[in-house]
C-alpha cells in the first residue's frame, strides 16, 4: 500500500539527531525517528511526540532516549510534533515500565499504553476533504466513474474519512483512487488528530479596566444605563461582590458569569454589557475536583496502636517492606494516617493503594478529612479529563499523596518516600486483561525499591507469599490483633443446610437459624448484610424434562438467569438473549431455575420479611460512576435494613448499626477448583465477618454450609490464621505450589480448536526443552474451552524462585513464542503469558 502522506511530511534536514519512542503497540522494540532542527533544543526523555506509524498511523508516543546514531536498516522517518513544553514521564517511570514488561512476559508498548491516560494519547483518524480551489465543472484531468462517485459525495459532506469511502468502493480500493484524486489536485488529505483531554475551563467576566481608575467614570456608566434594568442590575450584583476601588487584584480575578446567573442576572444582558465593552469576558482554567477541607485535628494513638507504630518504625530501618496484620476494626487507618503525615513532612510522596475505592469510601473520606487538598484520588471510574488531571497534578507536585487504584502505580512520581498497600491480599489487585497482567502489590514493592522508599502492606488475612516472606525474615512483621477501643470480635455460628433441609426447615435458601436472627435484628432496628458470591437470579435455568441448559452461542458456559432484566446473560462476553418459554430442545415448559444468585436472595428476602427495606449492591447495581456511593449513602443514612450483596461488601464498609453478618452458602467459596481456595475462603468469611459489631456492640456471623465439620469454620471462628497457615502450607510444599514455586500461565487462542491445540501442543515441547529447572504441565483444555469464540488451551509452568532462573526462563519463553508465531500456520494464534496468575 502506498504512503498517503509521503507528500505532506517531508523528510526534516538531519543534524545527525535521533530519539528512540515508545510507541502503544505490542512490539518488542522501540522505533527510532530524527529529530528536526525546529524542536532538537526542547526534546528529551519523557515528552509525548507525534509520530507517524506505518503508512497512515498517526500515534502518540514518548521519548525514551535521544542520540546520535542512526538505524542500520532503515531509514527514520521525523517527529511530527512535540506535544508538550515539559516532559510527562520522567525516567524512573521508563525504567519502571521496562521492569514491568521484562517480569510479567510482555512488551514496552503494551505497559505504555496501560499506563497513560487515555486522554494523554491521541486518537488519529484519516479524513478526506475537496480541495477548495478544485473546479468540478472543469477537472483538467479525465476522471473515472469511481474518481466522480467520491468527489460527488464529498460535494454533499465537509469531510470524510477513509473508512466511509472503504464502504462505498468495491474491492476496498478507496486508498488508490484517493492517491489518484491527491495526484490531480482534487482532494485534501489529512490526519484529523485531536487530543482527547480537554482542560475544564470557567467562564468569568470583570470590569472594563477603564471604569476602574475613577468613581466619575463609573457613575456615568450608571447614568448611560438607565431605563436599562437588567443590564444595571448585572452592574450592581458584580460591583456587590467585588470591589473594584479597594482591591484592584479582586476585579482582575472576576467573578465566574454562572454566579450572576444564578442570582437572577440575565445571561442576555451580561452579553450585551461585554459586546459595549463594560464587562470583559474570559476563561481560566479550573480543577474538575472539589476543594477538600482540613477537618480532623490531630488523633491520639491507642497504646496497641502506638506500640504497632513504634514497630513499623524499627522495622523500617533495616527493611524496606513491612506487613501489618492488623484484625478488622483494629484501627489501621490511624496508623496509615500517622505515617503519611510523617513523610508528607519530609518532603517525599506518598501513594496508597486500595482495591477499590468506590468501596472503601469511609477511608477516603477520612483521609480526605485529614490531608485536604494536599491528596488526589486515582479513581477507576474517573473520566479521562479527570486522570489526566491527577496525572498532571502529581506532575506539578499539587499532590504529594496520592490514595488510588492499582492503576496508580504508573503515576509520574518522582520522589516516593512511602507506599501503602492497603489490603494487600486482595485479589482485585491482579490485572487479567490485558497485558501487563501485573499485580499491583508486587508492582508497587519494586516501584517502592526504585524510589529507595518504603512499603506497608496492611491486611486482617495476609496473601499466603506476604506471610511466607514476613516468616522467613524478607518483609518485617508487625501484628495489631485488639480492636480500637476494645471493641470484641462477633460470635460466629454454624447453620447446617442438609439438616435443615432433611426436618424441612429450609425456606427459600434460608437456614431455621439465619431466619431466626435476621428478624432478631430487625426488630432491634438494627441492620444486616447478607454476602453471596454470585450475581445475577439464579446460575442458570434447566428444562425440567430433558435437561436442557441455554448456553452461550460464543463461550462454552451456560447463561445466567437475571430476573430483573428478564434476560439470559453470558459474564464472559457479554452475550444476551431473551429468557426462553419453552425447552429448545423438546419444546417442554417446564423450566426452572437452578442455584442462586444475588437476585434471588433479595427476592426471597422480600418474601420472608416484607416490612424490611432491602438494597442489592453488586455488579449490575453498582455500573454507574456512582452506583456504589448511592447504595452506601442510603445504607449509611439507615433507609435499608439489609443490604445483599458478592464480595463487594467484604471491604471498607463501617457502619455502627450493622450487627449481623450473613453467608448464604459458604461451600460455594471454599470448594472450587482451585489450590488458592481455601485461602480465599478465610479471607472473604473473615472480611465480611469483620463488618459486623463495630464500636460497643458485639455483632453475630452466621455461616450457612452443608459441611459444618470442615476444620477450616473451626480456624475462622478462632481467628487462628498461623494454624490455617501452617497446614495449608505443608500442603502447597508437598504439590510445588507458590509460593515455593513461580507460577506462569499460558493462554492459547484460536478460532479453530484443532490450530490452538497443536499450536499448545508445540509451545509445551519447546518450553520443555529450555534448560531450567520447572514443570510443564498441559496443554488442557481450559476450564472454559471457548470464550469469545476462541477456543483456549492452557499451559502450566511451575519454576524455581530463583530470580536468574526465572529471568532466563522468561527470555527463552518469549523467544519460543515469537519463533511459533513465525510460522505461518500459527500467525493468528494469541499466546497471552501471565506470570503470577492469581
Amino acid at each position: 500500500m502506498e504512503d498517503l502522506f509521503a507528500d505532506q511530511y517531508p523528510a526534516t534536514a538531519s543534524k545527525n539527531l535521533f530519539a528512540d519512542i515508545i510507541l502503544p503497540v505490542p512490539i518488542p522494540r522501540w522505533f527510532t525517528y530524527s529529530v528536526g532542527p525546529d524542536i532538537q533544543d526542547h526534546i528529551g526523555i519523557g515528552y509525548r511526540v507525534m509520530v507517524q506509524f506505518g503508512k497512515k498511523k498517526i500515534l502518540t508516543g514518548i521519548v525514551a532516549k535521544v542520540h546520535q546514531k542512526a538505524p542500520e536498516v532503515y531509514q527514520a522517518k521525523p517527529i511530527l510534533d512535540l506535544l508538550d513544553d515539559f516532559p510527562v514521564v520522567n525516567a524512573l517511570q521508563i525504567k519502571f515500565w521496562s521492569w514491568m514488561a521484562s517480569y510479567y512476559c510482555c512488551h514496552m508498548g503494551e505497559v505504555m499504553n496501560a499506563a497513560l491516560p487515555s486522554g494523554l494519547k491521541l486518537s488519529t483518524e484519516s479524513r478526506v476533504q475537496l480541495h477548495p480551489d478544485f473546479d468540478f465543472d472543469n477537472p483538467g484531468f479525465p476522471m473515472d466513474e469511481r474518481e466522480l462517485l467520491l468527489l460527488e459525495t464529498l460535494g454533499k459532506n465537509e469531510e470524510m474519512n477513509v473508512e466511509q469511502f472503504d464502504q462505498l468502493l468495491p474491492g476496498k480500493t478507496s486508498h488508490k483512487i484517493i492517491k489518484s484524486l491527491l495526484g490531480k489536485g482534487a482532494i485534501l488529505v489529512y490526519e484529523s488528530v485531536k487530543e482527547k483531554y480537554s482542560p475544564k475551563t470557567e467562564q468569568r467576566v470583570r470590569l472594563a479596566s477603564k471604569y476602574t481608575g475613577e468613581d466619575s467614570l463609573l457613575q456615568s456608566l450608571f447614568e448611560a444605563l438607565k431605563g436599562k434594568e437588567k443590564q444595571e442590575a448585572v452592574l450592581l450584583k458584580y460591583l456587590q461582590q467585588v470591589d473594584v476601588f479597594r482591591d484592584s487584584g479582586k476585579n482582575t480575578e472576576g467573578l465566574p458569569k454562572k454566579v450572576l446567573t444564578d442570582q437572577g442576572c440575565s445571561a442576555s444582558s451580561i452579553d450585551t454589557l461585554i459586546k459595549k465593552g463594560v464587562l470583559d469576558a474570559f476563561k481560566v482554567l479550573i480543577s474538575r475536583f472539589d476543594s477538600v477541607p482540613m477537618t480532623e485535628r490531630e488523633f491520639t494513638l491507642s497504646p496497641p496502636q502506638a506500640a504497632a507504630l513504634e514497630d513499623i518504625h524499627r522495622h523500617f530501618e533495616e527493611k524496606n517492606t513491612v506487613l501489618l496484620q492488623g484484625i478488622t476494626g483494629s484501627g489501621k487507618t490511624e496508623i496509615y494516617a500517622q505515617l503519611i503525615r510523617e513523610v508528607l513532612q519530609s518532603g517525599s510522596q506518598v501513594l496508597m493503594l486500595l482495591p477499590e475505592i468506590a468501596l472503601t469510601t469511609h477511608l477516603v473520606n477520612r483521609m480526605q478529612q485529614i490531608f485536604g487538598d494536599k491528596m488526589g484520588v486515582f479513581h477507576s471510574k474517573y473520566s479521562d479529563n479527570e486522570r489526566v488531571e491527577v496525572w498532571q497534578g502529581v506532575l506539578k507536585g499539587r499532590y504529594n499523596f496520592i490514595i488510588g487504584v492499582r492503576s496508580s502505580v504508573f503515576l509520574p512520581f518522582d520522589s516516593l518516600g512511602l507506599v501503602i498497600v492497603d489490603e494487600e491480599h486482595e485479589s482485585s489487585y491482579k490485572q487479567y486483561d490485558p497485558a501487563p497482567r501485573f499485580h499491583a502489590r508486587d508492582a508497587a514493592i519494586m516501584l517502592s525499591w526504585m524510589h529507595q522508599a518504603k512499603t506497608l502492606l496492611g491486611t486482617a488475612t495476609p496473601a499466603f507469599e506476604s506471610y511466607f516472606n514476613a516468616q522467613n525474615g524478607k518483609y518485617g512483621f508487625v501484628k495489631l490483633d485488639q480492636r480500637y477501643g476494645n471493641a470484641e470480635l462477633p460470635h460466629f455460628r454454624l447453620a447446617d443446610i442438609l439438616q435443615d433441609k432433611k426436618k424441612n426447615l429450609l425456606k427459600l435458601d434460608f437456614t431455621r437459624l439465619m431466619r431466626e436472627k435476621i428478624q432478631e435484628t430487625l426488630n432491634r432496628q438494627e441492620q444486616v448484610l447478607i454476602f453471596q458470591n454470585r450475581r445475577g437470579y439464579a446460575p442458570y435455568l434447566s428444562c425440567d424434562e430433558c435437561g436442557w441448559i441455554p448456553q452461550c452461542e460464543h463461550c462454552d458456559v451456560s447463561l445466567t438467569y437475571h430476573q430483573y432484566q428478564e434476560e439470559l446473560r453470558c459474564h464472559y462476553c457479554g452475550f444476551k438473549e431473551k429468557v426462553p418459554v419453552s425447552c429448545q430442545a423438546c419444546g417442554s415448559q417446564k423450566i426452572t431455575t437452578i442455584g442462586t444468585g444475588t437476585e434471588r436472595i433479595e427476592e426471597s428476602l422480600s418474601l420472608l420479611f416484607p416490612e424490611a427495606r432491602i438494597a442489592r449492591m453488586d455488579l449490575d447495581t453498582t455500573r454507574s460512576k456512582y452506583g456504589y456511593q448511592r447504595i452506601l449513602d442510603n445504607f449509611g443514612a439507615g433507609n435499608v435494613d439489609i443490604l445483599v450483596g458478592t464480595q463487594m461488601i467484604t471491604k471498607g464498609l463501617d457502619f455502627d448499626k450493622v450487627s449481623l453478618v450473613g453467608i448464604v452458602d459458604a461451600d460455594r467459596i471454599l470448594f472450587y477448583p482451585d489450590f488458592r481456595a481455601g485461602e480465599r475462603a478465610f479471607q472473604q468469611i473473615t472480611q465480611v465477618a469483620g463488618r459486623a459489631g463495630r464500636r460497643d456492640k458485639i455483632g453475630e456471623v452466621i455461616i450457612q454450609t452443608r459441611r459444618p465439620d470442615q476444620l477450616i469454620f473451626k480456624q475462622i471462628i478462632s481467628g487462628d490464621y498461623a494454624d490455617f497457615y501452617r497446614l495449608e502450607m505443608a500442603e502447597r510444599k508437598q504439590f510445588f505450589y507458590p509460593p515455593f514455586v513461580k507460577n506462569i500461565k499460558i493462554v492459547v487462542k484460536h478460532k479453530d480448536f484443532k490450530t490452538s491445540e497443536i499450536a499448545a501442543k508445540k509451545l509445551k515441547n519447546l518450553l520443555t526443552d529450555i534448560p531450567a529447572k520447572k514443570i510443564v504441565l498441559g496443554p488442557e483444555k481450559s476450564i472454559i474451552g471457548k470464550i469469545k469464540n476462541l477456543y483456549l488451551f492452557e499451559i502450566w509452568i511451575k519454576l524455581d524462585r530463583s530470580g536468574n532462573v526465572q529471568q532466563f526462563f522468561k527470555q527463552q519463553l518469549m523467544g519460543r513464542i515469537a519463533e511459533l508465531q513465525a510460522d505461518k500456520r500459527f500467525r493468528a494464534v494469541r499466546f497471552l503469558v501471565d506470570v503470577d496468575p492469581y
